[in-house]
């Protein structure tokens, strides 16, 4: 089912997408593919959204930087310099997080209007990315599919196709608070991460070298535990790329009892604690899980890679389960 959100300056208008099974009921935004709610119940019964967002477009539109919910891409996380190297060019891209280049650039998909159709349990977006848009090479056709499945997860798949060589890694950006998206600090949630590595970073978050390993540091979520804040780090998985989703990461939120798993195909996740989210919200009231492949991996070959070729499919899938601990 959609209906009318809102319009844009230029008179574009935005739709929101619901879709509801087995008790989680989800709204998805054809503006920047934003997961706009995601409602499920508590030990109790009590349904609250889980995640941070706003009740009206001109929320998004007035705050665009902390990303809420939104579909990032063509490069998720940051590119060094806002510069890598392909084949035998050098491609610059606007920088838009001090020298270097974040989620995109200046205006990424998180800020497109999205094409959208019906499927089974879902919606499809989907948008033609053109040469040169902020910078990258080739025309991208991508989609990103938004279904619940029956179990009410939600599982967002993605796939993409180029007509000339490129670089391509695509996240959703929602913060998640399970004890409501109003409830205020999420530091007390307690995380399990399937990753004994992470990637150092220096001052401007683009990786100094090689993983390093958790044991015995502040990033260790082996052992689930409280979140707390300070976390804006990817980290390695254990699993790698793999073809199906694979579970990597457990949350819990003692109050309500509800939990969040995360499966995917990614080869990293991104833990960031929302310490710079400003009004309304305050500095950690979400938690982004975003699963991607590695920051800055264009300018890094030993890092899984991230380029796309013509012929080639692009192909990643996600998946958040949602629950209750009695």
């Amino acid at each position: 089912m959609s209906e009318l959100f809102g319009t844009l300056s230029d008179g574009t208008e935005v739709r929101r997408w619901t879709l509801e099974r087995a008790g989680t009921r989800v709204e998805i935004l054809t503006y920047g593919g934003i997961v706009r709610s995601v409602e499920v119940p508590d030990r109790e019964g009590r349904r609250a959204n889980v995640v941070l967002g706003f009740a009206g477009l001109d929320g998004y539109l007035a705050h665009p930087e902390p990303y809420f919910g939104a579909l990032v891409g063509r490069y998720a996380n940051r590119i060094g310099g806002a510069r890598f190297p392909l084949g035998d060019q050098v491609y610059a891209l606007e920088p838009n997080d001090g020298p270097n280049s974040l989620h995109g650039g200046v205006r990424g998909f998180d800020k497109r209007v999205w094409a959208a159709e019906p499927v089974a349990h879902g919606v499809r977006l989907s948008r033609v990315s053109p040469h040169g848009e902020e910078g990258f090479p080739g025309r991208l056709r991508v989609s990103a599919t938004y279904t619940l499945d029956a179990s009410g997860a939600l599982r967002i798949s993605y796939e993409a196709v180029t007509d000339a060589p490129t670089v391509v890694n695509l996240t959703n950006h929602s913060y998640f608070n399970l004890a409501g998206h109003d409830a205020g600090d999420a530091g007390g949630h307690e995380l399990r991460l399937a990753a004994s590595h992470y990637t150092p970073v220096d001052a401007d978050l683009i990786p100094t070298g090689s993983p390093a390993q958790v044991s015995g540091s502040r990033f260790d979520f082996r052992t689930a535990r409280a979140v707390g804040p300070g976390y804006d780090h990817n980290f390695v998985l254990d699993k790698g790329v793999t073809d199906t989703p694979q579970q990597v990461a457990e949350v819990r939120e003692p109050v309500s009892g509800r939990t969040l798993t995360v499966a995917t195909t990614e080869p990293g996740l991104q833990l960031y604690t929302g310490d710079h989210l400003s009004a309304p919200f305050a500095p950690g009231d979400g938690i982004a899980l975003e699963t991607q492949h590695f920051p800055d991996s264009p300018n890094r070959p030993r890092f899984p890679s991230t380029v796309l070729r013509p012929g080639e499919v692009y192909r990643s899938q996600t998946v958040y389960g949602f629950g209750v601990d009695h």
